[in-house]
């Protein structure tokens, strides 16, 4: 076997593990119960937000030590963290200890860079686009699985609420081992960079060069990829749109389980682990199509697409807090699942295709803090008592209500588009359209690509060079 498969066989075991929690779509109901005996109040007002900001304070550490560690120490640390995190829910009774426990989940939550970006520092670029189906469909299989399991023994009978834990408590120790035997990574992408020569990309056996660290060149790339990045348009454009659903959609799954919970108060037909695995298998059917698209052409009309989508997802929270069928919000929440992991990856391309090289890994982990930064002021503001405090329902129609909002302001941006940089200005044009001319030419400068030229072609005037 190769060696590239071989490495990539042991991280896709080890993600699958990690995600095979079929705890997670009870652990509300867990909590609730007889076990915990904690109000719904008190979880999503005191005990949720912890973990909220735990992975927001968490994120930037771990994204910058994952690179200076150079991966493995946080995957191996992640795993750590997985088995204290259960150790927690299953032997600790005080709110304070449950707190304690989201900062564990936080840890585990943000070491999840990590899993992302090792492939890519042990194999060849020719090999990134397969070893990042494995490490997807590994990590899409463990909750789908996970899912299933949880329905099946819940539906059973064969095991309650609290039972599922030591499942995913057993699931973290074995991946503990896992997590060992990957082999370590001799360079990062930037305090321990190394430039591929012809020979190692044609050889994949070959050894690499030692790579020694350097703080200052890290500095340098770090800069370098951040500007490059963030001064395009196209990516910073795109960026905007993924942080702000991906803030939407993390709030949505991680409190849907208390709209459940309100409209089948007696558990009489609790399928959460069946709508979680379907959901899941919709997300990565949405994730395909996507991926069968061509992103880099038509990109305008893409945008156009997942500004529809999004106001579909609004439509679709808002029918599930107005709702009193569970079954209608079960499946609300598994369609939400399968448009939003089609847009967030048709998303995810446009913005990886206008990237320099190895600067993806950063731009994810900025758009991904951005999105945190955001759910926190969300979190704060609807759930806790600083804020609102909102019951189940009324959360979920400020949820709808946000992919609307959404949606409306990127097609009100493509209508502006349309109108102002449907053609190119010409010389002389300036003294009979002023106001025209001026936003064209804004329009033409900010969003270059949806006229089909670049701002470094075009006169003060808007010319075509």
């Amino acid at each position: 076997m190769q060696l590239w498969l071989r490495i990539s066989m042991l991280l896709c075991s080890f993600g699958f593990l990690r995600e095979l929690r079929p705890s997670e779509p009870y652990v509300t109901e867990y909590l609730a119960g007889d076990w915990r005996n904690l109000t719904s109040e008190q979880i999503y007002q005191q005990v949720y937000p912890f973990g909220t900001y735990s992975v927001l304070a968490l994120l930037v550490i771990v994204f910058l030590i994952t690179d200076l560690l150079r991966y493995k120490p946080i995957i191996v640390l992640s795993s750590v963290a997985g088995i204290v995190l259960f150790v927690l829910l299953l032997w600790t009774r005080s709110l304070l200890e449950l707190q304690l426990a989201q900062l564990f989940f936080g840890f585990f939550m943000a070491a999840e860079v990590a899993y992302y970006t090792y492939i890519y520092a042990k194999v060849d670029r020719a090999r990134y686009q397969i070893v990042t189906g494995h490490t997807r469909a590994a990590i899409l299989g463990g909750k789908f699985l996970g899912g299933i399991v949880a329905q099946l023994l819940v539906s059973t009978d064969c095991m309650n609420f609290r039972q599922l834990h030591y499942i995913s408590l057993a699931t973290q120790i074995i991946s503990l081992p896992i997590a060992l035997l990957l082999p370590s990574v001799p360079r990062s992408v930037y305090f321990y960079a190394v430039k591929d020569s012809p020979a190692q990309l044609e050889n994949e056996n070959a050894k690499m060069a030692a790579p020694k660290f350097s703080l200052r060149n890290a500095c340098s790339l770090l800069w370098y990829h951040l500007v490059s990045s963030y001064t395009n348009p196209i990516v910073l454009m795109w960026s905007i749109w993924w942080a702000l659903a991906i803030c939407g959609q993390v709030q949505v799954i991680s409190y849907i389980q208390f709209l459940w919970k309100e409209l089948a108060p007696l558990h009489q037909s609790n399928y959460n682990g069946g709508v979680e695995a379907v959901a899941t298998l919709l997300g990565a059917i949405g994730a395909i199509l996507a991926g069968m698209l061509n992103s880099n052409s038509r990109r305008s009309f893409y945008m156009l697409l997942n500004s529809v989508c999004a106001a579909i997802l609004g439509v679709l929270m808002l029918l599930a807090a107005c709702c009193n069928s569970v079954w209608l919000a079960y499946v609300s929440y598994a369609i939400f699942c399968a448009i939003f992991f089609f847009i967030i990856t048709v998303a995810a391309a446009v913005v990886a295709e206008n990237l320099v090289d190895d600067s993806f890994g950063l731009v994810f982990g900025i758009n991904t803090l951005v999105a945190l930064v955001l759910q926190s002021i969300l979190t704060v503001v609807v759930l806790t008592d600083t804020g609102f405090g909102l019951p189940p329902k009324k959360q979920y129609i400020v949820y709808g209500s946000y992919f609307l909002v959404l949606s409306a302001v990127y097609l009100l941006l493509q209508l502006l588009l349309k109108i102002f940089c449907q053609k190119v200005p010409r010389r002389g044009d300036e003294k009979k359209y002023p106001l025209r001319i001026s936003l064209n030419y804004f329009f033409f400068l900010i969003f270059p690509f949806f006229s089909g030229e670049t701002s470094r072609n075009l006169t003060s005037f808007g010319d075509v060079k």
